[in-house]
């Protein structure tokens, strides 16, 4: 069994959770997740099985989607609703629609964010969130993140009361924490902020409309049906360049053959996908780093054929 198995990831559960727990109901073990989410968070977590987890990486750097919940009044130690108070300040006067968006576009484009000291980024060799049960605080890297898109999903013109609560949507890149954004916002507005709910909607090429439960998956194992639902590894690789070849030179890379970069991918960065007139991707290539011109596979994902 291989492919992508686009699963909805309940509340309460790891990323890592899920993957033990598909290992026993689909009885295979080269199975492997593409990033984590956090407990709280539910929505897309797309899965790879088999020769698909080559593709993890690809799925795990492409563009992500949220829809999530600001609350404006207090902060929390993990930046969510599972966290301690740390600070709180009431909404002493309304806020308006048109202050709201304002920030929203104020923080579309590239911004930086320094992870929260809950989160799974290591320094020193341990991650984050060690540090922080230890009690420990430690220097956090800052990183740049780009967000796309910022959408207001709330239509009253007037927010008010001691605490203010609203959702948005947010289109953005690998590496950037929605917890982390929601602060953020509430710093622009002049108060402590956490995030208060999260769903992922979209992960690389997949939507909530793709995913399967956990019940909806252990009834196809039962059924031995689950061939009918997995994604092709190309759904991991949508977003890629991609430079279509011919029967003759598909064995080469199926070799991991060097190539000529074609005309059109010349001043494009980062990896390319290889695919045969079918559409199936037989390889992933990067420019080379010592010739001008040519390009190497990083990855071989089909030379059996």
């Amino acid at each position: 069994m291989e492919g992508i198995l686009p699963l909805f990831k309940p509340k309460g559960m790891t990323s890592h959770d899920c993957v033990f727990r598909l290992r026993k109901i689909l009885r295979m073990k080269k199975i492997g997740h593409t990033g984590t989410l956090d407990p709280d968070v539910t929505g897309v977590l797309p899965i790879c099985l088999g020769r698909a987890t080559k593709v993890a990486e690809y799925i795990t750097d492409a563009g992500k989607s949220y829809e999530g919940e600001v609350t404006i009044g207090f902060s929390t130690t993990t930046e969510d609703a599972s966290g301690e108070v740390v600070e709180r300040k009431d909404v002493a006067v309304a806020i308006s629609r048109s202050q709201v968006m304002k920030v929203l576009q104020s923080l579309t484009g590239e911004i930086t964010q320094t992870p929260p000291m809950y989160s799974a980024v290591k320094v020193n060799g341990k991650r984050l969130y060690e540090y922080a049960r230890q009690g420990i605080e430690v220097e956090r890297p800052s990183r740049k993140v780009t967000i796309y898109s910022i959408e207001l999903l709330d239509d009253r013109e007037m927010l008010e009361g001691e605490n203010i609560t609203f959702r948005f949507r947010v289109a953005c890149s690998k590496g950037t924490y929605i917890r982390t954004l929601a602060v953020m916002i509430g710093c622009e507005l002049g108060y402590p902020a956490h995030m208060s709910d999260l769903v992922r909607i979209q992960s690389a090429s997949l939507t909530l409309d793709d995913c399967l439960t956990f019940e909806e998956i252990e009834d196809r194992a039962e059924k031995g049906t689950m061939a009918e639902v997995l994604r092709p590894m190309e759904a991991a690789l949508s977003h890629l360049p991609k430079f279509q070849i011919s029967d003759k030179v598909a064995e080469k890379v199926k070799n991991g053959a060097v190539l000529t970069i074609p005309d059109h991918l010349l001043d494009t960065k980062g990896p390319i996908a290889v695919e045969e007139k079918e559409g199936l991707v037989l390889a992933i290539y990067e420019h080379h780093p010592r010739k001008p011109g040519l390009m190497k596979p990083v990855k071989v994902l089909r030379n059996d054929q």
